[in-house]
């Protein structure tokens, strides 16, 4: 038998099978049983959420031999004959391609006669929307009073093009988006039965990309089983595999415009262009996040609005108290501006990075958002001097600070560096453009390799101090120290895909000072430069 892909697969066939539409099958399924059942019916909702199957599943319900409890049995002649789509008296309808008088009068004149098996004759008219108005009239009259054998049902995603005049004339059920929670349950389910592993933050990423929509989660989830064929997923190979980008790229880029760092905040947008991001969804996504930080900062209870772990929902709070209210709402109106004018933009990537500025400088603006955030750091720098006692009173002179004394350089000590250590040395430029993320790009190109003791290899970070005050996220309190052992364990993979070479990384944090010395032995740099070494750490 030929592949069949998830989402047929996987299409319910029975109304226990629905996911996330509880109200509507409830209702039809005690139509079902008490006999009430209507003569039209208009599904409509956001694709993917489920209306031709239910409509597919009522179908089969009215015309099932042996029904169970408002539900088809799935066993009978008709209940087979309906899932395999041979059965005469279900007719499926596509009007964005049959829309004309034509075919409607064509429906209207095979009314007439009585289903040949089966009680009923169902009409399913997907899209029903795309009819032109000449079609409506014409449907008009059959749809108000149709034979007692008769039942139509229409699917729409776009209920404001339905004429009123046929809106009157049907039971009108709206299908709600699917939680993240519910589309990532029912992907785990499915990778069980297909005898694969996954992260759990990868299904809920899946699930979250796909907006809503069942089958377009079904329909990823099968892009990223292809790719990966006979592997587990994980969260970083769902990434990869959607092009998508994680929190903390997002949250790195947020606190970047915050403190004014042009440069770094344009390096992670950059470095996402590098890897084939659309800057379009770039920004939609970036949004996506500040919206998730104001509501963390402005919910009392967020775990109420945000679908995500509770883990997250702590990160997202933490993240909240570094920015004022004031500063998010004006973000979120500047990258709204600008997610409109990138749909007809022929330069998307300068319209980003010149909006990305102008979050960074708020100088460039002059309403009430950007003062405020201009206010804010002005606070900030006053606050710094307060803390470093500096007196700027007229005719009182500033203390004159005693010279700082020129700290003495430390020996520097060169390690031996065997052949392992100067394979990475020489290839550290590759091993750091390997790495999956914009952030982690961005965090290690400050870093310094050297050699540590049985072998190790060591990631030298700097302990900087922000002038605002605020910490970076390598430095947050929450999610440095994950941060950095994700970057160590990113390292290790790209050096073992590169070189072949497993080897252990570890790290340090080193004050500004000792890192710069410490520079001088960059074990790229000594590689490089060809310099013999040959004295023990």
């Amino acid at each position: 038998m030929s592949y069949l892909a998830l989402y047929r697969k996987y299409r319910p066939s029975a109304f226990d099978e629905v996911k996330g539409q509880d109200h509507i099958v409830t209702t039809l399924r005690n139509q079902l049983r008490t006999g009430r059942v209507g003569h039209a019916y208009l599904f409509c909702g956001t694709r993917g959420t489920g209306k031709t199957s239910i409509a597919k599943i009522f179908a089969k319900s009215v015309n099932c031999e042996s029904p169970v409890d408002g539900s088809p049995c799935g066993q009978c002649r008709i209940c087979k004959s309906i899932e395999d789509g041979s059965f005469m008296n279900v007719i499926e309808i596509d009007a964005a391609s049959n829309n004309g008088v034509d075919s409607v009068r064509q429906i209207v004149d095979e009314i007439k006669y009585s289903p040949s098996e089966g009680k009923y004759r169902v009409y399913i008219i997907d899209e029903v929307h795309m009819l032109s108005t000449g079609a409506f009239n014409a449907l008009l009259k059959t749809l108000e009073e149709p034979p007692s054998y008769v039942i139509f049902i229409l699917a729409t995603t776009e209920v404001h093009k339905i004429p009123i005049t046929i809106l009157s004339r049907c039971q009108r059920y709206d299908f709600r988006r699917i939680s993240v929670e519910t589309i990532a349950a029912h992907l785990g389910e499915i990778l069980e039965s297909e005898g694969i592993g996954a992260e759990p933050k990868a299904l809920e990423y899946v699930a979250r990309v796909a907006d809503g929509s069942m089958r377009d989660a079904e329909s990823l989830l099968d892009q990223c089983i292809a790719f990966y064929l006979g592997q587990d997923l994980t969260y970083d190979k769902v990434l990869e595999i959607l092009g998508g980008l994680d929190n903390e790229t997002y949250a790195g880029l947020l606190r970047y415009t915050v403190k004014g760092d042009v440069a770094r905040a344009l390096g992670v947008f950059d470095d996402a262009m590098i890897q084939g991001k659309d800057p379009a969804r770039f920004v939609t996504e970036f949004i996506t996040y500040i919206r998730n930080v104001l509501i963390a900062k402005t919910t009392p209870r967020p775990e109420r609005v945000l679908e995500y772990s509770n883990e997250q929902i702590e990160l997202l709070k933490n993240e909240a108290t570094h920015y004022s209210t004031e500063t998010i709402i004006r973000y979120i109106r500047v990258l709204s501006e600008l997610s409109g004018k990138l749909r007809f933009a022929t330069q998307k990537k300068v319209l980003t990075e010149v909006s990305l500025i102008k979050l960074c400088v708020p100088e460039t603006e002059n309403d009430s958002g950007a003062l405020l955030q201009r206010i804010e750091k002005l606070e900030a720098s006053l606050a710094e001097i307060a803390r470093n006692g500096v007196v700027r009173s007229e005719g009182v002179p500033v203390a004159a600070q005693a010279p700082e004394e020129e700290e003495e350089e430390d020996d520097i000590v060169i390690p031996v560096l065997d052949e392992e250590m100067q394979k990475i040395g020489a290839s550290w430029d590759r091993i750091v453009g390997a790495m999956k993320g914009p952030i982690l790009v961005t965090e290690l190109k400050g870093v310094i390799p050297t050699a540590g003791a049985d072998g190790k290899l060591v990631l030298n970070f700097c302990e900087k101090e922000s002038p605002d005050g605020t910490e970076d996220l390598l430095h947050n309190e929450a999610t440095g120290k994950a941060f950095i052992e994700r970057i160590c364990g990113s390292v290790k993979e790209a050096t073992k895909a590169l070189l072949g070479m497993n080897i252990e990384v570890t790290y340090r944090i080193e004050k500004e000072k000792k890192f710069k010395a410490l520079k001088k032995v960059d074990i790229s740099d000594l590689v490089a430069a060809g310099v013999p070494i040959n004295t023990e750490l």
